[in-house]
């Protein structure tokens, strides 16, 4: 059974505060406006969430409200400063493909370290690298060392490698531009097959209408903090209502 717990979960970063002059001579300046006295940004605020097998959760919210801090998270790539959270079953994370590259390395090698980071076995990646190298469409680059790729091929070849894995929690930001419109066509087509199998679905969008279509359920963040949770008609329309009455 795959499941996602946040009990009472805080995500503080520490901030180094650099004084300009500007802070000190203009009255009201608000450049630390979303740090406290001592320079820290409390990303999430005492979270508590319960995600259950079977969910497609949409995640709203302005920037900086801490969608993509909570998918790392969730990933494992920031850890709670306080609080516990728990996260049964494999996670795969769609969303900064062009990080965790060994620069030096070929494009095989990379393929080879990348599916180990996911949690694949050296036998399962091992299996597995013809079939990703072929999708990704790089051909003979795959012999060159990866710090002479352009940043639409990292995100081929790191998008190949993502999917190629089965996850039981898929965590996605929204679609990014993975190469020609041929490519990218291809690429919605695995991302469609592959949010079908997962048993969650974690999706940040800040399209309201996919985030009804795709999912179940939806939570809106703000500042770090779940102020609403639901059905994402009903969450969404009231996102969008609060935005519209801010512009008036």
């Amino acid at each position: 059974m795959s499941y996602i717990k946040l009990e009472n979960v805080d995500l503080v970063f520490k901030v180094q505060r650099e004084r300009r002059i500007k802070d000190i001579i203009i009255p009201g300046s608000k450049r630390f406006n979303s740090f406290d006295r001592a320079g820290e940004v409390h990303a999430i605020k005492h979270m508590d969430l319960d995600i259950q097998e079977g969910e497609r959760l949409a995640i709203i919210g302005h920037n900086g409200a801490g969608k993509s801090t909570f998918l790392r998270m969730v990933s494992g790539i920031y850890f709670p400063t306080g609080g516990k959270l728990t996260v049964e079953g494999r996670v795969s994370g769609m969303f900064e493909f062009a990080t965790g590259f060994e620069m030096e390395q070929n494009g095989w090698d990379n393929i080879y370290l990348r599916g180990l980071m996911l949690g694949e076995t050296p036998k399962e990646i091992k299996e597995k690298m013809l079939e990703i190298a072929e999708f990704s469409e790089l051909g003979d680059f795959l012999n060159m060392p990866v710090k002479y790729y352009s940043s639409g091929m990292l995100i081929r070849l790191a998008f190949s490698v993502s999917t190629a894995i089965d996850p039981d929690i898929l965590l996605l930001d929204e679609a990014m531009a993975a190469g020609d419109a041929a490519f990218i066509q291809k690429a919605q087509q695995r991302m469609h097959d592959l949010m079908q199998k997962s048993k969650i679905l974690i999706l940040v969008t800040h399209n309201m209408q996919t985030a009804i279509d795709l999912c179940n359920r939806c939570i809106w963040l703000d500042r770090g903090e779940i102020l609403m949770d639901g059905d994402p008609a009903e969450v969404t329309k009231a996102y969008m209502d609060r935005m519209l009455a801010e512009r008036e």
